[in-house]
């Protein structure tokens, strides 16, 4: 299970105009801001955003030219090496996805950056659901029913770490247990035995180089998560400059 939100998409400007750096070739461009309508803030002329086929996402309009991304395809076609201006157009989403996604996602270390939602200081906030790891996958006798027992074991161990001391000490004390462990003690009970199936949400940028790399080399992946990942990134803005689908306009 993966759940992704775009949350903002900038760039393409300074992007487009730095294209055109190497050759002194900024007569030649013919992209444009939006002029706000007052409605959207998207480019209110046939062709780009009309009132009959406004789908807006909210971020900042922007038309790239005839004239300019015939230059963008060329220089990406010829590799990353020349398609610097991927590196400038930047995407920031909200990414939940399982702690086994994660792992693979980590591989992406240059032009991303990314904050999580904590496990090592929030992981007893909340009581522990099944809705709260990927189990899409599971069969519901009797696979299912051991994640099940995990969640209740997690959820026992959750308890007694927001006990007090002395509710915790009477609490051992009452059920036999040889040693009365520490509040320390139950929180590294949650977090050796958490599941990778464990979803976790963090706010991530990455740019539109990261996305053709992506694109590229989790296609046709066997988790799930990579190919709704792909499918995310095919519905942004000019996605044609890092893959092969279909453009789509701000």
């Amino acid at each position: 299970m993966i759940k992704l939100k775009t949350l903002d998409i900038q760039g393409f400007n300074p992007a487009i105009h730095g294209m055109r750096n190497p050759k002194n070739s900024w007569d030649k461009s013919d992209s444009f801001p939006a002029v706000d309508c007052e409605k959207c803030g998207r480019i209110e002329r046939e062709g780009c955003c009309t009132k009959e086929g406004r789908d807006c996402t909210g971020f900042e309009c922007f038309e790239i030219g005839q004239n300019d991304m015939k230059l963008a395809k060329t220089l990406a076609s010829a590799g990353s090496v020349h398609a610097k201006y991927r590196r400038m157009l930047i995407v920031w989403v909200d990414i939940t996805a399982p702690l086994y996604w994660w792992k693979e996602f980590d591989t992406y270390k240059v032009g991303t950056v990314a904050n999580s939602c904590s496990t090592m200081h929030k992981i007893h906030e909340k009581e522990f659901t099944l809705d709260d790891f990927s189990h899409e996958h599971l069969y519901f006798n009797p696979v299912l029913c051991n994640i099940e027992n995990t969640i209740a074991i997690l959820n026992k161990w959750r308890t007694l770490f927001n006990y007090t001391d002395k509710e915790r000490e009477d609490y051992f004390n009452q059920n036999g247990h040889p040693a009365v462990l520490s509040k320390k003690d139950c929180w590294w009970q949650m977090i050796q035995l958490l599941p990778t199936s464990y979803n976790q949400t963090r706010t991530v940028m990455l740019n539109y180089e990261v996305l053709a790399n992506i694109c590229e080399y989790r296609r046709g992946h066997k988790l799930d998560e990579w190919r709704d990942f792909i499918e995310w990134a095919r519905g942004l803005p000019y996605s044609k400059l890092f893959l092969g689908g279909e453009s789509h306009d701000l």
